[in-house]
C-alpha cells in the first residue's frame, strides 16, 4: 500500500491517522495535529492559494507548542528587544525581524497575510533579499512572543534582525558551500589519478587484484563527494519532484547518482566499466558555477549601507542651562540639539535659534547649500554649514526623512523587475525531453539487448544532461563581467547584462553625474574699468574666511594679500577691508545695500555672484558645474541607437533645461524628489519601457534600485553603490558605452552558446539512443560539450584593455 504524503511538510502520513482538511473542495491529508492546525489557520483566513504558489514543502511544526512559546516569550523583555524594534508616540511599535526559511515570493506571500490579519497589526511587509519582516503593531493588544510564535507556526525562523545576524547568516552559507566545493575539488584530483592508472592498465595490463584495489579506493572517495558534495542537487530534485515540478537538478542527480551506482556495481561484480572520475569531476564543475553564482548575490546583501549608521551615536542636549552628551536614542520630542558648524545633523527638527547654511545634497543631489533660521526645518544626514544651531527634535529615527528614503529603497529593490534567463524559460521542457527519451530508449532496448539496456540508457541521460545548456548564460555573464571589472567597471548585478540591449530609454542625473559635482569659475564680467585677474584675487582673499562650497571654486587662484575684518554673512555674502576700502562678495541683495544702483547680472545660467566696494561695482562672477567632457559622446550614441534620453534632477534651476538642450537631451524633468523619479520610472516601465539609470548620490539610490539597468558613477555614496547594478570607478561616462558593447557582444555570445549546446544535443542523443556512444564516452562528449561553452564565453574577455570602444 503507497502511503500518503502530509500536503503541507511531505513527510509520511501514520498508517491509520486521519487529520486531513477540506482545502479549495479536495480532501488533503494531514501528519500530524501541528500541520492540520497551520493548514487551517491558512486557509480559514482565505489564503489557500498559498499551497498552489510555494515551490518547497513547509517544515514541520514544532510539536511543543507551549514550550516555542515560552521561549520567544523572551523577546517580550523591553531590554531584550531594544536592538530591534521601536515605539513611536502613539505606542505603535515597529520591529525588525530575521526570517529563516523563505525560498520564494509565495512565502513573503504568505507571511505577510498570515501575521497583517492579527489583532493588533497595522502593516506587515517583507523584504525577500534581506529576509526581513517589518511589522508595525500595537504591543499591549499583541505581545512580542507571540508574533514570533505565529510566525514560527508557520514554519519560519524568526530571529531580532541585525545587519551583523545576517551578514553571519549569509556568511555561513558562503562556508558550507566552499566546504563542499574543496571536497569536491580534492576528490576529483584523488579519483582522476586512480583513473588515469586504470586507463593505463587496460591499454598495458594490470593484475586484477591491483585493479580491483584501485576500483575500491575510488569509490570510498567518490561516494564520499557525492554524499556530501553531491547533496544539494539531489535535495533540490526531490524537494521539487515532490511538487511535480521539473528542475535542472532531476537529470543532474539521475546521471551522478546512475553513475555511481553502476560503478558500484561493476566494482562489486568485478566486471564492466566504472565512471568515478566523472561523476567527480562533473560534481566539482557544477558546485564551483553555483558557488560563483551565490558569491555574487551575497556579496550584494552584504555591501547594504545601513543609513542610520552614519548618523552621529551621541548629540548635545540641552539640559537646563547647560549642555550634556546623551545617545541619540535616547532623544525626546522636547529635547534641543546643539548642532555645531561642520557638523551632521542628526535628526529631523525645527531650528529654535540660530542662522545658518544647510548642505543637503543627500536629498536633492545639489552642492549650493539651503539658507536656514529659527523656524526653519533640518533633516537628518544633512551639514551645517556656517554656524551653530539650536535644534528641536520632531521624533525617533523612524520618523525622518532619511528614513523614508531608506524605505523607497527597500520598495525600489522589491520591485526591480526580473530578469529570467533564457535557460530558467526552456529548463522543465527539456529536462523532461531528457527523462521520455531516457525512460524510451531504455524500453526499446529491454527488448532488444536487455544486458546493454541500462548502459545505453545511462549515456544517453548523461550525453544529454543539459551541463552546458545550464552554463550557457552564467558563462558568458561571468566573462563579461570578469572583462569590465579589469576596465574600471564593477559588475554587481550580472544579469543587468542581458536587460542592457534591450535599453529604450536612458535617465540621467545632472548633478555628479553629467558635470563634476563641483562648482568652477566659468566667466568673469568686470566692470568697464576694471581687468579679470585682480577681481579674481581680490574673491579669492574674501573666500579663504568661508567653508562655503562656493569658496572651493577659488582654490586655485592667488589671492590679493592685506584683508582684515572679514566676516560672513548667513545666506548673503563676505565683507572685509584693505587700506581703508570696504569690499563686498556675494548675491544680488547683499551688495545692492552697499552700491545702489547695480548693473543687471549676465543672461547666462549661471550661478552669478556681485563684487564691490563702498564707491563701485567691479565685477560679476559666474560659477558652475562643468559637464563632463565625454557626457555628449554618450548622449549622441543614445540618440543614434534610437535610446529616448530623459534628465532627472533635484536642480529647479534654469541650468537643467539649458544643459539639456546643449547635449540634445529629449526632456528634462526638474526640482524632482526621489519619490517623483520613482515615479517616472514605474511609469515609463508600466509603458513597456526598459529603463537605464545613470546616477550618484543618497538620493539617486531608490530610482537606481527600481531601474532595469542601473550605473553609479565615481564619488556615489555607498548607498547608491550598492543599489547599482555597475560602478564605474574612476568617473568616465564613456565606460557606460564601452559596457553597451560588451553587453551587446555578452547577448551574441550568450546566443551562440545556446546553438552550440542544443545542436550538440541534437546530434549527440540519436548516436547514444542507437548504442553508438558508450557512457564513459558520453561524460567525455557532456564534460568537452561544457568546456567549448566555457572557452567560447572568454572570448568576451579579448580587448579588455580598450577603454573606449565606439
Amino acid at each position: 500500500m503507497t502511503s500518503l504524503s502530509c500536503y503541507h511538510c511531505g513527510e509520511d502520513v501514520p498508517e491509520g491517522e486521519d487529520l486531513g482538511i477540506d482545502i479549495n473542495g479536495i480532501y488533503q491529508p494531514m501528519c500530524c495535529p501541528g500541520c492540520r492546525a497551520i493548514a487551517s489557520l491558512i486557509t480559514g483566513n482565505g489564503m489557500a492559494s498559498f499551497y498552489q504558489q510555494r515551490t518547497a514543502y513547509n517544515e514541520k511544526p514544532d510539536s511543543d507548542v507551549d514550550d516555542q512559546l515560552s521561549d520567544y516569550g523572551l523577546y517580550d523583555d523591553p531590554a531584550l528587544s531594544e536592538g530591534f524594534t521601536t515605539t513611536d508616540e502613539f505606542g505603535t511599535t515597529e520591529a525588525r525581524i530575521l526570517l529563516g526559511g523563505i525560498t520564494c515570493a509565495a512565502c513573503t506571500w504568505l507571511i505577510e497575510q498570515a501575521t497583517g490579519q492579527l489583532d493588533g497589526v497595522s502593516s506587515a511587509v517583507v523584504n525577500f533579499d534581506q529576509s526581513r519582516l517589518n511589522i508595525r503593531f500595537d504591543a499591549q493588544q499583541l505581545p512580542l512572543g507571540q508574533l514570533f510564535s505565529h510566525i514560527a507556526s508557520l514554519g519560519y525562523q524568526p530571529a531580532p534582525f541585525y545587519y551583523s545576524a545576517q551578514r553571519a547568516q549569509l556568511q555561513e552559507e558562503q562556508r558550507k558551500s566552499l566546504r563542499q566545493l574543496a571536497v569536491a575539488g580534492l576528490g576529483m584530483m584523488q579519483v582522476g589519478m586512480f583513473a588515469i592508472a586504470l586507463h593505463a592498465g587496460d591499454l598495458q595490463g594490470m593484475a586484477p587484484q591491483y585493479q580491483g584495489l584501485l576500483r575500491w579506493v575510488s569509490l570510498l572517495v567518490s561516494g564520499f563527494v557525492v554524499l556530501y558534495s553531491a547533496r544539494p542537487f539531489f535535495s533540490a530534485a526531490w524537494r521539487h519532484l515532490r511538487q511535480g515540478a521539473l528542475v535542472m537538478d532531476l537529470p543532474v542527480a539521475l546521471a551522478i547518482g546512475l553513475a555511481w551506482l553502476a560503478s558500484l556495481w561493476a566494482t562489486v561484480s568485478g566486471g564492466g566499466q566504472v565512471y568515478f572520475d566523472s561523476v567527480v569531476m562533473f560534481t566539482f564543475f557544477l558546485l564551483l558555477g553555483r558557488h560563483l553564482e551565490r558569491r555574487m548575490r551575497q556579496r550584494h546583501n552584504i555591501g547594504w549601507f545601513d543609513a542610520q549608521s552614519a548618523l552621529p551615536s551621541a548629540v548635545w542636549v540641552k539640559a537646563g542651562d547647560a549642555w550634556q552628551r546623551i545617545a541619540r536614542v535616547h532623544l525626546t520630542d522636547t529635547s534641543i540639539v546643539l548642532v555645531k558648524a561642520g557638523e551632521i545633523i542628526a535628526i529631523d527638527g525645527e531650528i529654535m535659534s540660530g542662522n545658518s547654511a544647510v548642505q543637503e545634497h543627500s536629498f536633492n543631489g545639489e552642492h549650493l547649500p539651503r539658507t536656514v533660521a529659527a523656524g526653519d526645518r533640518v533633516y537628518a544626514s544633512t551639514t551645517n554649514v556656517d554656524s551653530a544651531l539650536e535644534v528641536r527634535n520632531l521624533g525617533s529615527y523612524e520618523n525622518t526623512r532619511l528614513a523614508a528614503l531608506q524605505r523607497s529603497v527597500e520598495m525600489g529593490q522589491c520591485e526591480k523587475p526580473t530578469l529570467a534567463r533564457l535557460a530558467d524559460r526552456i529548463a522543465s521542457w527539456f529536462v523532461a525531453a531528457i527523462l521520455l527519451l531516457t525512460t524510451a530508449t531504455a524500453l526499446v532496448w529491454s527488448q532488444l539487448a536487455p544486458d546493454q539496456a541500462f548502459w545505453i540508457a545511462l549515456s544517453v541521460l548523461v550525453i544529454s544532461c543539459p551541463c552546458a545548456l545550464a552554463l550557457a548564460t552564467p558563462a558568458a555573464l561571468t566573462s563579461a563581467a570578469s572583462a569590465l571589472r579589469a576596465n574600471g567597471v564593477i559588475v554587481r548585478g550580472e544579469s543587468a547584462l542581458e536587460a542592457l540591449p534591450r535599453c529604450t530609454h536612458l535617465l540621467l542625473d545632472k548633478t555628479g553625474t553629467l558635470t563634476h559635482g563641483r562648482l568652477s569659475l566659468t566667466r568673469v564680467e568686470p566692470s568697464s574699468a576694471g581687468a579679470a585677474q585682480p577681481v579674481l584675487a581680490i574673491a579669492a582673499a574674501l573666500q579663504r574666511y568661508s567653508n562655503h562650497p562656493v569658496a572651493r571654486a577659488f582654490d586655485d587662484i592667488d589671492a590679493l594679500e592685506g584683508f582684515s575684518d572679514v566676516s560672513y554673512q548667513v545666506g548673503a555674502g563676505l565683507c572685509g577691508n584693505r587700506r581703508g576700502e570696504h569690499y563686498r562678495l556675494g548675491s544680488i541683495a547683499y551688495c545692492s545695500d552697499l552700491v545702489t544702483e547695480l548693473p543687471p547680472a549676465p543672461d547666462e545660467p549661471l550661478y552669478w555672484i556681485a563684487l564691490c566696494t563702498q564707491d563701485s561695482f567691479l565685477a560679476w562672477i559666474g560659477l558652475d558645474d562643468q559637464v563632463r567632457d565625454e557626457a555628449q559622446t554618450l548622449i549622441d550614441r543614445a540618440r543614434t541607437a534610437g535610446i529616448t534620453t530623459h534628465l532627472l534632477t533635484g536642480d529647479s534651476s534654469a541650468q537643467g533645461p539649458a544643459m539639456a538642450a546643449t547635449l540634445g537631451i529629449d526632456a528634462a524633468y526638474c526640482g524632482l524628489r526621489p519619490e517623483q523619479k520613482m515615479a517616472h520610472v514605474k511609469k515609463l516601465q508600466n509603458d513597456g519601457a526598459t529603463v537605464v539609470m545613470v546616477g550618484d548620490g543618497l538620493n539617486d539610490a531608490p530610482v537606481l534600485g527600481l531601474a532595469d539597468v542601473s550605473f553609479a558613477v565615481s564619488g556615489a555614496t555607498d548607498l547608491a553603490r550598492t543599489q547599482a547594478d555597475f560602478v564605474i570607478a574612476d568617473g568616465d561616462l564613456s565606460c557606460i558605452n564601452m559596457t553597451w558593447d560588451k553587453a551587446n557582444h555578452c547577448r551574441r555570445v550568450i546566443g551562440q552558446n545556446f546553438a552550440w549546446a542544443l545542436s550538440y544535443n541534437t546530434c549527440a542523443i540519436p548516436l547514444a539512443a542507437l548504442g553508438f556512444v558508450p557512457p564513459w564516452a558520453a561524460a567525455l562528449g557532456m564534460s568537452l560539450s561544457s568546456v567549448l561553452v566555457v572557452v567560447n564565453s572568454l572570448r568576451l574577455n579579448k580587448h579588455a584593455s580598450h577603454r573606449k570602444l565606439s
